[in-house]
């Protein structure tokens, strides 16, 4: 079976039993190989599209490939410090994903996926208050994600740097480590614990970085590339316009993505496995990304079931990994 799978996916032609036999050295008759080949006809794993032709890998095959691989293909050196040196470069969080995407679909020559990180998933890793005059404040709040925001506060009383200190250290005992969504309720809730001169500047702030806390417009926004690989399959003829306007819904996107751990593991799912219909000639590999063991968001590809997936699978997880290492270090 996974000497099918090879040919197949190296030749794009369906494959013979003598061909097997030549190019595999499989030290039997190519008899013997066809009687295995019909018996995994008749189980599903590989199918004849037309008469007098070889066989084929159906969805159920390269499952069958897939689950048994031993472990993902290690990248070689020179790709791991391309994949380094390439990201490494990146100036912030946007640029890191521009930057990721373009570099999927270059190692993987598919479809490159990446999702922005959401913020929902996301915590609290510090919060700045930076005085621009006695009743202007910059609030300015990191994520775990790398995202930060900013936010200039103007406050109808003037607030002496002591003051301002006791707000900046109320404000992140409270929020940080906290996931978003806790973190939004916790920051409004401290300021009764203020001094009451503290108190209306400290609900100023408050208010908009509990605002800031609530902007979910990244969610669902995911940067793509690799189009025009599309025009390298032939299985995908007569199926590209469907895919092609998938391409510009990032919640179609999102949902082939799936939800994904940042383990290390990569998930693929091939063919009719996937969770859209329009997508039943092509498989998704995909892994999750983010700081330490917490998964923020997805990047992954979609190519046609016909891939080199131990090559793919190793290209995602190592820029999954890449990206996850840049955001704990941000």
């Amino acid at each position: 079976m996974r000497a099918i799978v090879e040919d197949y996916v190296s030749t794009e032609e369906p494959v013979g039993s003598k061909a097997l036999v030549e190019r595999h050295q499989l030290g039997v008759s190519p008899a013997t190989v066809r009687n295995d080949m019909a018996v995994l006809e008749e189980e599903g794993f590989i199918a004849q599209p037309h008469t007098s032709a070889g066989r084929v890998p159906t969805d159920k095959g390269y499952r069958l490939f897939v689950d048994k691989l031993t472990a993902v293909k290690p990248m070689s050196v020179a790709e791991r410090r391309a994949i380094s040196s390439f990201l490494d470069g990146a100036v912030d969080v946007d640029d890191v994903v521009q930057r990721s995407v373009r570099l999927l679909s270059q190692l993987t020559r598919q479809i490159a996926v990446v999702q922005y990180p959401t913020l929902s998933r996301s915590t609290v890793r510090h919060v700045e208050l930076v005085a621009l005059s006695t009743t202007r404040v910059l609030a300015v709040l990191i994520l775990s994600s790398g995202r930060v925001e900013q936010r200039v506060v103007e406050l109808e009383e003037a607030l002496a740097d002591d003051e301002l200190f006791e707000l900046r250290a109320g404000i992140n005992g409270a929020v940080t480590g906290k996931v978003i969504a806790e973190a939004a309720g916790a920051v409004t809730a401290i300021v009764e614990d203020l001094r009451p001169g503290t108190q209306m500047a400290g609900a100023a702030v408050a208010a908009v970085l509990a605002e800031a806390m609530s902007d979910h417009r990244s969610d669902e926004r995911v940067a793509v590339s690799g189009a025009a690989n599309l025009s390298r399959f032939g299985e995908f003829d007569t199926n590209i316009r469907p895919i092609l306007e998938a391409l510009e819904e990032h919640v179609v996107l999102l949902k082939l993505l799936g939800e994904t751990e940042a383990d290390g593991m990569v998930t693929v799912r091939i063919g009719h496995e996937g969770p859209l219909p329009r997508f039943s000639s092509s498989s998704v590999v995909s892994a999750g990304y983010g700081p330490g063991d917490t998964a923020i968001a997805s990047l992954g590809i979609v190519g046609p079931t016909r891939m080199d997936y131990p090559g793919t699978m190793a290209s995602v997880r190592a820029v999954a990994r890449y990206v996850s290492r840049i955001l704990d270090e941000a």
